[in-house]
């Protein structure tokens, strides 16, 4: 095991320093497609978290819209994707999205809530 350490520095957010062990192999993969995207090793593990903390959020939303948790609409803002977007990947993962009137009308008044709340 090696034990990789990242400074985040030069970013529009505050970053912090986060250091974790991996498997020698896991490392030699890393170090490939940093190369293969010509990136340090920090950046790719970034993007690499971003797009698996992305993944999770989108996951963990589909599961609260599959158990009746949220809407729709509450499950797209959780995965912060759009709901056309949300209303696709309940698709792909074959999860019924029985949309009716009164949910649009919901949605519709949502929407128009988080508007009046952003516009103050």
């Amino acid at each position: 095991m090696y034990t990789i350490a990242y400074f985040a520095h030069d970013f529009p957010m505050s970053h912090e320093t986060v250091s974790t062990r991996l498997p020698q192999e896991m490392l030699k993969d890393i170090e490939r497609l940093a190369e293969r995207e010509r990136v340090d090793r920090s950046e790719l593990i970034r993007r690499l978290l971003d797009s698996a903390l992305q993944q999770r959020k989108v996951e963990d939303a589909l599961e609260a819209y599959r158990d009746g948790k949220v809407t729709l609409w509450r499950a797209a803002e959780l995965a912060d994707v759009s709901l056309r977007e949300m209303m696709e990947l309940a698709r792909v993962k074959q999860i019924p999205v029985p949309y009716t009137l009164d949910d649009l009308r919901r949605d519709v008044e949502h929407v128009k809530q988080k508007a009046r709340r952003e516009q103050h």
